[in-house]
């Protein structure tokens, strides 16, 4: 596989791994803008603008939209979290130029009032749909609960009331600033022509003007607090853990990643065999997060009403335990080998490569193979991880609850 890279005079970065090998290729424009980049007053509007993209451009309607991505064949969709919007399709190598020029088309769209006005009640019913899931309020909650007032712990999706207030107006305001050229990477994988898809770069965004575009990047600790909310339709008790990690610009990500593997792998972690396997609880995971800045562990487990005390008590032992033993060379072992082969699977398809080769750029400005990735998880050491688990230690944590509602309530 062979890297290319060049920088357009407006600051957008167009990267590309080439693998003549690989049956198709994939495209993605990666912008840094998330629910991190907003204020109170357009909580949301990341998520909502990731939306009107899909309607059309200036030349360009919804319909001919979605036409122009169906006859070639395309995967394709988008994606917003806490920091980054991303737009992607994976498609045959000979559809790759004409998607990536579709894309570049979009990346300017219309934002037009009566589309804006009709994907308001789209949004609001996406924000109803996840409140009926309790696993995504729970951990909704409880990280605004642990960012306490850091930018991280804004919403994604916002709330009704921010949808409604926002404006078309603030919408392209926000536009204007985040979906600058310098924000942004166009990344490609797979089979493709680099020359073609810089020459397309070249023609369809020079045009874009740069903008000054900042983002605050303070760590955070957590909050420590503790809460539970009790909502008369559920019948289990959901909870979300928090506590903090190193951010993705740390090379100690892989380490974390590794222990939140052995700590809350679905399968065969120390959460498996001490809360799922002795049905105390139906799910109990933990996932690391690394954010630009900082970073975090979450937990998710569901459970009877009834157990809740005694799964948090031996959640509590679980983490006194890795305090004060650490973990074993046989557990980082196996850690490494699930990570290793998630990693690894995922990137045989350029799909799966173009998200590490994005994000890597996005975060790093950094060039990194999957033997790079790879060697550096094999790399990691038992002590390496004792010293993440010393000074981010897991018993100091966050915690939300979301259950049955309770008589005294």
């Amino acid at each position: 596989m062979e890297f290319k890279s060049e920088k357009l005079d407006n600051g957008l970065a167009v990267i590309g791994e080439v693998n003549k090998s690989a049956k198709s290729a994939a495209v993605g424009f990666f912008v840094k803008t998330g629910a991190r980049d907003e204020t109170q007053s357009i909580s949301g509007v990341s998520h909502f603008l990731e939306h009107m993209l899909f309607k059309g451009t200036g030349t360009l309607t919804a319909l001919e939209v979605n036409e122009a991505f169906d006859k070639t064949g395309a995967q394709f969709n988008a994606f917003t979290s806490e920091e980054n919007t991303v737009y992607y399709a994976a498609v045959l190598p000979e559809y790759l130029a004409e998607v990536t020029r579709l894309w570049a088309e979009l990346m300017r769209p219309a934002l037009r009032d009566e589309d804006f006005t009709i994907e308001k009640n789209v949004i609001k019913e996406e924000i109803a749909m996840y409140k009926d899931l309790p696993n995504f309020d729970v951990m909704e909650r409880c990280r605004t609960l642990y960012f306490d007032g850091h930018p991280c712990g804004n919403s994604v999706l916002g709330s009704e009331e921010s949808i409604d207030g926002l404006t078309a107006g603030q919408m392209r305001g926000y536009f204007e600033t985040r979906y600058a050229p310098n924000n942004m990477a166009l990344a490609c994988a797979g089979d493709f022509d680099w020359e073609q898809i810089l020459a397309i770069a070249a023609d369809s965004c020079a045009a874009w003007r740069k903008q000054d575009v900042q983002r605050t990047l303070d760590h955070s600790e957590g909050s420590g607090r503790k809460e539970r909310v009790g909502k008369p339709n559920l019948v289990r008790e959901h909870v979300c853990l928090m506590s903090a990690g190193v951010s993705a610009r740390d090379p100690r990500r892989f380490a974390a990643s590794l222990l939140g593997m052995i700590i809350g792998d679905d399968v065969g972690s120390r959460f498996f065999w001490e809360l799922v396997d002795k049905a105390l609880a139906e799910s109990a995971t933990m996932q690391f997060g690394a954010m630009d800045g900082t970073g975090a562990f979450c937990s998710y487990i569901r459970c009877s009403s009834e157990n809740v005390k005694k799964v948090l008590d031996i959640v509590r032992a679980v983490f006194d335990d890795l305090a004060g033993n650490g973990i074993r060379e046989e557990e980082l072992r196996t850690a490494k080998n699930k990570v290793l082969s998630a990693l690894v699977l995922k990137n045989e398809l350029p799909m799966g490569r173009l998200v590490d080769l994005g994000f890597n750029w996005i975060y790093l400005e950094q060039y990194l193979t999957i033997e790079d990735d790879v060697n550096a998880i094999k790399a990691v050491t038992v002590d390496e991880v004792h010293a993440l688990i010393e000074q981010f230690d897991p018993r100091h944590f966050t915690e939300f609850c979301l259950g049955p509602a309770r008589d005294s309530q």
